[in-house]
């Protein structure tokens, strides 16, 4: 019984120390955005709470007919450099870094003259936003908030004393709050205050790393964020941190999902490879279907709708419910081609008004017109184990381009294997994609071993009636033994591109030598994971 009796007195502890409430006396307020400021002033001067501020806050406060102290009357300072030192001081950080409870920081305040400050609201210059309306230097330094993260965090520290708000979306939060318990607020409360606080801190820090670092932008800010309805499986929470809107331009459709967005990433990654006229002569638009970040069907061809066609008669049973990608304009006629299957995305530069009238009679379908100044990130990142992997992205396509074989390559044949190169570069490894009139008639992915990715691709090709005489063959990495290039020309396949690097590359070489076959080695591997 007495062990239950000191459980439960220590249930109560916990209770009272979490709901222990604080009154309000006074609050510091130094913001840029002003937007829903005035009615939690106005509680907090109902209340009687005294209401220290600075220069432009002051000012829109005494405006709003609520009365204010400045804070040069605390620090005897006036706002100096320009404004880059206006709260900068012992007196002001004294204020919220005292502990209320302890001696002999009561007793310092006192001897100092430092009044107690209970409720710190603090935002912060617009970094992010400057970014995006300039690059000159001079504009984006001055917006390199010092004494706004300076106050946030001390209040932080302090949140078993001092209540902070970081953001605009909480001043009414706040004033609810006050509202409702008589000016005061819980611990719990002042410390959910504190975690967002620190939280907002941090993406501002990262926002100027990124800056200062734009090489090494490993880490994302969350201010902006968006809560996915589920994850890869829906079961599962999600949530992107990011700014699509640098990236594309939402024209229809339902909010985006997880693996919506993963497809996405994969079909910009693809069609980034063929930016204005791709590969030489032949065609100049390509069209891309992806299904589980893997190109099913892709196309060059002259026109938008002729590249459209032959990318689908690749596989068109597997690009029903894919993600379509191209890097041309989408017009009429490709858009009522495209409108005869079930499609989530599709991703283009540009849609002619007509096209757009036909894609949007399905009101679910997701169009989105791709913002071809945005650059892939030269980093990519990935959650793992205890920690965050992240390596340089899969740039360039081939280190060198030698001819090996027993023939050199035909000025077709170079065309095709460029081609093919890329296209295997963006399927999953074990990969192996089949080429011909720089259209993909055979791929095979995700396979444990080559020799399987290779039959998977010429079943592929025999499924849809390609004739492979002709076709070219590109592998993401080595052939460890000669089985692949002896099946591959089995079915009239003769020329051939891959990395090398294997210990026994000799054995593929020497039986494209005997059989008079073109390979190229591009000493550039493609694993895919």
């Amino acid at each position: 019984m007495q062990l239950v009796n000191n459980i439960a007195s220590l249930a109560s502890l916990r209770h009272t120390v979490l709901t222990m409430q604080k009154k309000i006396q006074s609050a510091l307020i130094s913001v840029f955005y002003k937007d829903g400021l005035a009615p939690l002033a106005q509680e907090l001067q109902a209340q009687g709470i005294t209401i220290y501020s600075t220069g432009g806050t002051q000012q829109f406060l005494e405006d709003a007919g609520i009365a204010c102290v400045p804070v040069e009357s605390l620090t005897t300072y006036p706002s100096i450099l320009g404004g880059r030192v206006k709260t900068l001081h012992p007196v002001v950080f004294g204020g919220i870094l005292g502990k209320r409870d302890d001696a002999q920081h009561v007793a310092e305040m006192v001897q100092y003259s430092i009044p107690e400050i209970d409720l710190v609201i603090v935002d912060l210059y617009p970094f992010e936003e400057t970014l995006k309306n300039t690059t000159e230097e001079k504009l984006i330094i001055e917006k390199i908030d010092i004494g706004g993260p300076s106050m946030i965090r001390a209040a932080a520290k302090n949140h078993r004393d001092v209540t902070v708000i970081a953001a605009k979306d909480d001043y009414a939060v706040l004033q609810n709050i006050l509202h409702e318990q008589a000016g005061t607020t819980t611990l719990e409360q002042r410390k959910a205050f504190a975690a967002k606080a620190f939280e907002v801190v941090m993406n501002y820090d990262i926002a100027i790393s990124n800056y200062f670092n734009p090489s090494s932008t490993t880490f994302q800010t969350s201010s902006t964020k968006q809560v996915l309805r589920y994850g890869e499986n829906p079961h599962q929470t999600a949530t992107f941190y990011g700014d699509l809107k640098e990236v594309f331009t939402q024209l229809n459709g339902k909010e985006l999902s997880y693996n919506n967005l993963v497809d996405v990433d994969a079909a910009i990654q693809l069609v980034k490879e063929f930016p204005n006229s791709p590969l030489g002569a032949g065609g100049d638009f390509v069209f891309g279907i992806i299904k589980h970040t893997n190109v099913c069907g892709i196309a060059l061809r002259d026109t938008v709708k002729n590249s459209w066609d032959a990318a689908l008669a690749g596989d068109p049973e597997s690009a029903f419910g894919g993600v379509l990608v191209s890097n041309g304009t989408i017009d009429k006629a490709t858009a009522e081609a495209i409108n005869e299957i079930f499609f989530e995305v599709l991703v283009a530069p540009a849609f002619d008004e007509a096209a757009l009238t036909v894609l949007k009679s399905k009101k679910n379908r997701i169009l989105l017109q791709l913002n071809s100044a945005w650059q892939i990130s030269s980093n990519q990142s990935k959650s793992l184990l205890n920690g965050t992997l992240t390596q340089g992205t899969d740039a360039g396509n081939y280190a060198e381009w030698k001819e090996v074989g027993g023939r050199a390559t035909t000025a077709e044949e170079r065309a095709n294997l460029e081609f093919a190169n890329v296209v295997c570069k963006h399927l999953k490894s074990n990969a192996i994609a089949l080429i011909k009139n720089k259209q993909l008639v055979g791929k095979g992915c995700g396979q444990t071993s080559r020799i399987d990715s290779l039959r998977q691709s010429i079943d592929k090709a025999k499924q849809f009636n390609f004739e492979l005489k002709g076709a070219v063959l590109a592998s993401d990495a080595f052939f460890p033994f000669n089985d692949c290039v002896q099946m591959a020309h089995a079915e009239g396949i003769e020329a051939f591109i891959q990395p090398g690097g294997s210990i026994r590359d000799k054995d593929s070489i020497e039986y494209a030598v005997t059989n008079n076959l073109a390979m190229v080695i591009t000493g550039l591997r493609h694993f895919k994971h």
